[in-house]
């Protein structure tokens, strides 16, 4: 049997050798506790997303959601003409605001809905409120942003004039302008219009009858990221929890929510204390999951349900005497477009 000759080593050379391998150790375990964060990245969007201190509703809801979910993300803001081929070549580790258009995802790990889009026509005209479906649309001159009409969804849309435009503002201004009698908006964007229009003394826009799209904003990981799974399920798992005790109502400014809290099928009302007035109306809730609500809808402030609407505005704190928020669209910026109104 082979045999090996092996030299003994002194103290002081098993003493280094034990003092380098447990510097080794340290520096591994610094090198892990202070592992790069999971970069995500989005393109600005109005309202919704921006890296310059703009009001935006995602970035404010997004960080709260990473805190409470314990995750180290870093979110980055960037051209949209960027951002596809960061994720592709490895340069971003995903999105935080993906919007599923039709688009090829099979290379993405997706979140669930954490917030719906629904996609109205809106008009000077009420005889929008008549619309329900795209053909009612057709022939007409329709503004839309480039985000949706450079989309698989929207391109297959042949019957209608799509006036695309770079920015909402130009979207916006197409309407103002009268160059395009109908525009196709966010519900949520339209909302923030028509407040900065009332405050203004002016017409507000009129909706379709139902929203003709329906979407959402999705976490969208890269497959290939380790540990990506668990990171959606972390994500999931923390925005039901955040939407269910109200703490989504702050970061989007929306004094009530609606979503099926208890699982009946059918949605309830969500507020918060830390933004819901008693005389918020309801008639403005937002839906987190696109279910009706009916006469056995509960309520549920800071997470506590009720069984009527006078229970729950007892635990309201907010004096219904304070003002109304301004619009998070900027009026400086606006202002050219609310004076050709």
């Amino acid at each position: 049997m082979a045999r090996c000759n092996a030299f003994p080593l002194s103290f002081s050379t098993r003493r280094f050798l034990f003092l380098g391998v447990g510097l080794a150790l340290y520096c591994c375990m610094v090198v892990a506790l202070h592992a790069a964060p999971t970069t995500l990245g989005a393109s600005s969007f109005e309202t919704y997303i921006s890296d310059d201190g703009e009001p935006a509703r995602i970035n404010r809801l997004l960080e709260s959601v990473f805190e409470k979910a314990g995750l180290d993300i870093e979110l980055r803001v960037m051209r949209d003409a960027f951002l596809g081929s960061s994720v592709l070549t490895g340069k971003l580790d995903g999105e935080f605001a993906y919007i599923n258009l039709g688009e090829d995802n099979g290379h993405l790990i997706l979140s669930d809905v954490y917030l719906p889009i629904y996609l109205y026509a809106v008009s000077k005209n009420p005889d929008v409120e008549s619309v329900k479906l795209f053909p009612h649309l057709k022939d007409n001159r329709v503004a839309i942003e480039n985000r949706f009409a450079n989309t698989p969804t929207f391109r297959t849309l042949k019957e209608i004039k799509w006036s695309r435009n770079p920015s909402t503002f130009d979207a916006f201004r197409q309407l103002a302008d009268d160059r395009a009698p109908f525009l196709l908006t966010t519900e949520l964007l339209a909302r923030e219009l028509n407040i900065l229009l009332a405050n203004d003394n002016e017409e507000t826009l009129h909706f379709s009858a139902k929203p003709l799209a329906k979407t959402g904003f999705q976490l969208a990981v890269r497959k290939d990221l380790a540990n990506g799974e668990t990171l959606v399920e972390q994500f999931n798992q923390t925005v039901s929890l955040m939407q269910k005790n109200g703490e989504f109502n702050g970061p989007l400014s929306l004094p009530w929510l609606t979503k099926d809290v208890d699982g009946d099928g059918t949605a309830d009302f969500i507020g918060h204390s830390d933004i819901t007035r008693p005389s918020d109306s309801l008639a403005t809730a937002y839906s987190l999951d696109g279910k009706s609500t009916s006469p056995d809808s509960r309520f549920y402030i800071d997470g506590k349900g009720y069984d009527s609407l006078d229970d729950a505005r007892g635990y309201l704190t907010l004096n219904d005497a304070s003002s109304p928020r301004s619009s998070l669209l900027d009026k400086t910026t606006y202002q050219r477009l609310l004076r050709r109104w």
